[in-house]
């Protein structure tokens, strides 16, 4: 869930400027993390307490200080109200995700993506998920899809152990398939031809990791639901932009494709959007 507030309390009093302070935040099973302007720590700890006045369910409250870094994309969380925790299960489409917020990367915000996904998984079907965090596509594909399998990587320890975790809590065992490391050096050792679909729910490397999520794709071709960050001025279509980057790049490996699905899954921030499209790989004129 992620909501956005305006106005009082969110009002920055210091210095006689009474500017406007925007708060998004996003509530993550009994945690709220929330991201605001440059503002008092005392405004900073009202709007703690009316998100906790608004939503009941929510016993912590923490801000993020900083952006999402690194390779396991952690963000730097400071506790403002409630519990100090970082733990907590997070409830979605009748699965449980068990997860720290600030060990593990975790986002709400694909929830439509991820149940829309296991909509279209065909029965049978092996996918690769190479982005698996703490397993939340991977789980939903596994309860809602008649899936064979889906092979769930991440190069986070941490996401792995709580992957592990959740797989018991939502009984998907032997559906869901662990695996720790990098995914393109998988996918090269282990994985190569495997897979009927692959998932790419990581923006920040999703076009660098492409050609090896094709090279996942078993010999008569299959999907690769694929996630970006564009940049758009207000009389340019972001997703347009995201299917002509692509197009090109899986042009010049000589491939056959279509791309009949494509969509902003979320402003980011002014003039960037999330992007999601569904890639279609038909033929691979030289794979064997």
């Amino acid at each position: 869930m992620r909501k956005r507030l305006r106005k009082n309390p969110f009002t920055v009093p210091s210095s006689g400027d009474s500017r406007e302070a925007y708060v998004s935040y996003d509530i993550i099973g009994n945690i709220a993390v929330i991201r605001v302007s440059s503002v008092s720590p005392e405004n900073t700890q009202n709007v703690a307490k009316t998100i906790m006045n608004i939503h009941k369910n929510v016993k912590t409250v923490l801000v993020q200080v900083g952006p999402v870094v690194g390779d396991f994309r952690l963000r730097r969380l400071t506790h403002v109200a409630g519990e100090n925790k970082t733990s907590t299960i997070h409830k979605e489409y009748g699965c449980l995700f068990s997860v720290d917020v600030e060990k593990c990367y975790f986002s709400p915000r694909l929830s439509h993506e991820r149940m829309r996904i296991a909509g279209i998984v065909k029965p049978n079907e092996t996918v690769v998920n190479m982005f698996a965090g703490v397993g939340c596509f991977s789980i939903i594909i596994a309860k809602h899809a008649n899936v064979a399998k889906v092979l769930s990587i991440d190069v986070n320890p941490m996401a792995i152990q709580f992957m592990h975790e959740n797989i018991r809590l939502n009984r998907v065992y032997n559906k869901v398939i662990p695996i720790l490391g990098d995914s393109k050096e998988i996918v090269n050792s282990q994985l190569h031809g495997l897979s009927d679909r692959v998932l790419m729910p990581l923006p920040e490397k999703a076009f660098e990791y492409l050609h090896f999520a094709v090279s996942a794709l078993k010999a008569s071709g299959g999907w690769v639901h694929y996630y970006d960050f564009e940049h758009a001025e207000k009389t340019e279509k972001p997703f347009e932009k995201t299917k002509l980057k692509v197009a090109e790049k899986l042009a010049s490996l000589d491939l056959a494709f279509k791309l009949p699905f494509s969509r902003v899954v979320r402003s980011i921030g002014p003039n960037w959007y999330q992007v999601a499209l569904d890639i279609h790989i038909t033929h691979f004129p030289d794979k064997s």
